[in-house]
């Protein structure tokens, strides 16, 4: 990745947690040269404005256990663990960080946080709002509360939802954090404390990060046993609960009030059915409302758990799948009869943290397969393996079944380097949209770039329309991720041809996954809906959402929006009658 050096401003989470913050700081077109001269300057790879924001606070409701509450020995206990902390850290700015570690290039630019946002109503809109589009879209993303003290990887960050509500072509905004158990327990003691899974969790220092955390744990100044995750990637609306996740942690219910705020419910196990962490992109089978899931364990075996939920939220027994190794599977895919689950490369081994290296490792011995199961097993014994030799893929955007040629064909972007979103590497990062095709007849796989070489972009996060998912589709809607890894529009790609008509947002605008709206689950042809997808104009430091014909590709409206949305994750669509029926 390039790199580029801009000038930045910087305002850290005020660590009184009773501070309240209004606004996002700006920088007007007005601000003299000689005034952003005096601002800090710091290096950025994501080739973004490096502006550094981390905003105040907002009023909260405290733990149990605070600062306040310690007895004297807990205090004494904290000043000693904390003075360790301080000593540590001193020792790691002696060395440099990798990108994928330093947050002056993870979280730099518009991929950096902003304050909490209340509810705006009336936004003003150019152009006119879809009649269909009733409901609410929200995206998840990353969105520290604090400075980081060291290591820090984009994915660290703090879940942060943001909510566009219609009604009746009138728009509302709204965005909030995801009231995790992590996030409650730093922002009570006005300082990050729990490890960062990818930014921190590096070698030696990594190993006493985790010691000092636990330590803290053990003389009661934080509560791991509710979890330590962020809630910052995936979004489900089901059995009338909108569900935050990351693959680290249960689900976070979040409810979306009438007005259009969010509110944080709580940590969410499914009536005590679930007991385990799940993965952050569950699948919603369109026709029979099942939700399918998996959640995998980088310590103890089985490393690989597959279990369902029917409609009305009764989970089914786990089904261990058998891995070899611990293994990162962060997205999987359904069909009409069977689950497919990766079994990649990129795998956890945490050994490497004790001779100074990175948990997440890429294993260039091992060969890289799918697992098709039936969706009702009861075991993981009747899995077939089909290998698919160095093959990635961080995310798969639809799969179905072929019987007349005894093939499931998965549609997923194939990334090398395959750990490049995890380790420093200065091979150029590729993301090639390819059709797999796994023969449970013969064992063998083959797989195809569905766009031709001359063509092809890098297309990363994206859907398919989600009334065929699991079912045959002809389109799928990706982010083109160039450069990388800013997005600066969408590919309306046809799966069989690969014919690719792009969508792209304007001059230094980036925005990042697009969301394909149904106009209707009955409608007979496929792409007879919308693209909604929020946009980031880094001219004027302004962002909005824009609504675009999926069949023409043709921008119908622009709701401009009272607050900066950073580049994101992952987001769903909430129609206005299943918000009538939320729990």
């Amino acid at each position: 990745m390039a790199t580029a050096s801009t000038s930045s401003s910087t305002i850290w989470a005020n660590p009184n947690p009773r501070t309240t913050f209004s606004s996002s700081p700006k920088l007007p077109s007005s601000f003299s040269v000689s005034s952003r001269k005096k601002l800090k300057k710091i290096s950025c790879a994501l080739q973004s404005p490096s502006i550094l924001q981390f905003p105040k606070q907002s009023p909260f409701q405290l733990p149990s256990s605070t600062p306040d509450s310690w007895n004297l020995l807990q205090k004494i206990s904290a000043m000693a663990l904390d003075a360790i902390e301080n000593g540590l850290i001193e020792q790691e700015k002696k060395h440099p960080l990798p990108k994928t570690a330093d947050p002056k290039v993870q979280i730099s630019g518009n991929f950096s946080p902003v304050p909490e946002q209340s509810v705006r109503h009336c936004l003003p809109v150019v152009g006119e709002i879809p009649e269909h589009v009733q409901g609410v879209y929200l995206r998840n993303g990353a969105n520290p509360l604090f400075e980081p003290t060291s290591g820090h990887h984009l994915f660290d960050g703090d879940g942060m939802i943001y909510a566009v509500k219609f009604e009746n072509g009138s728009a509302s905004f709204a965005c909030r954090h995801t009231e995790t158990q992590r996030l409650v327990q730093e922002r009570a003691l006005g300082k990050p404390v729990f490890p960062k899974a990818i930014g921190e969790l590096h070698g030696h220092s990594g190993i006493a990060k985790l010691l000092l955390f636990y330590a803290r744990g053990l003389c009661g100044l934080v509560d791991h046993s509710q979890g330590i995750g962020v809630a910052n990637a995936g979004l489900v609306y089901f059995n009338n609960r909108l569900l935050a996740m990351s693959e680290d942690d249960l689900p976070y219910e979040v409810r979306v009030t009438p007005t259009g705020d969010l509110k944080t419910v709580g940590r969410y196990n499914f009536d005590e059915q679930l007991k385990s962490t799940m993965i952050a992109h569950p699948k919603l089978d369109p026709v029979s409302g099942e939700l399918f899931a998996l959640s995998y364990d980088v310590i103890q075996k089985p490393y690989l758990k597959y279990f369902r939920f029917s409609p009305d939220g009764t989970k089914s027994k786990d089904v261990a799948i058998d891995l070899g190794k611990p293994t990162m599977v962060h997205d999987f895919a359904i069909t009409e009869n069977f689950v497919v689950v990766p079994d990649h490369q990129v795998v956890f081994k945490m050994s490497e943290m004790i001779t100074g290296g990175s948990p997440v490792v890429y294993d260039k011995e091992k060969v890289s397969r799918f697992g098709v199961l039936d969706k009702y097993a009861d075991d993981g014994s009747s899995i077939k393996w089909v290998e698919v030799p160095d093959c990635f893929c961080f995310h798969l955007w639809n799969a179905w079944e072929e019987p007349e040629t005894d093939e499931v064909v998965v549609i997923g972007s194939c990334m090398t380097p395959a750990d490049s979103i995890f380790n420093e590497n200065n091979e150029e990062l590729k993301s090639v949209l390819s059709e797999i095709r796994l023969n449970l007849k013969t064992g063998k796989s083959t797989r195809r770039a569905i766009i031709s070489p001359e063509n092809d972009v890098n297309l990363e996060a994206g859907m398919v329309n989600k009334n065929l998912l699991g079912r045959k589709s002809k389109y799928a809607y990706l982010a083109i991720a160039a450069p990388w890894p800013k997005v600066s529009g969408f590919a309306k790609v046809d799966l069989s041809t690969g014919e690719t008509k792009k969508f792209i947002y304007g001059d230094q605008k980036y925005g990042g996954e697009p969301l394909f709206l149904p106009r209707d689950p009955n409608s007979e042809t496929e792409d007879d809906g919308h693209i909604l997808t929020f946009v980031h104009d880094e001219k004027t430091w302004k962002s909005e959402l824009q609504i675009v014909n999926a069949i023409t590709l043709q921008l119908e409206a622009t709701v401009k929006l009272p607050s900066r949305v950073p580049y994101g994750f992952h987001g769903t669509f909430i129609s206005a009658n299943d918000l009538a029926t939320q729990a």
